[in-house]
């Protein structure tokens, strides 16, 4: 499994933390850490990097990725 780190737009409270997670989990990525004040994301990736950054975007976090560790 891979793990990827994301930058994230938008992220600016507790909330976000749960709708990204939530929108995350969805798609049945598990998510270990999201840190609002970096507005970075760290996931075990079981999904396409594509179907992760779009499924971000329809809920308002724009992301790119910053790594993918293999």
């Amino acid at each position: 499994m891979r793990e990827l780190t994301l930058k994230l737009e938008n992220m600016h409270c507790d909330a976000c933390v749960r709708r990204v997670t939530m929108t995350l989990e969805k798609l049945g990525t598990k998510v270990e850490e999201v840190k609002v004040g970096s507005a970075r994301l760290q996931a075990p990736v079981t999904l396409g990097t594509p179907d992760i950054l779009q499924a971000l975007n329809k809920a308002g976090y724009p992301a790119t990725v910053e790594t993918i560790n293999v």
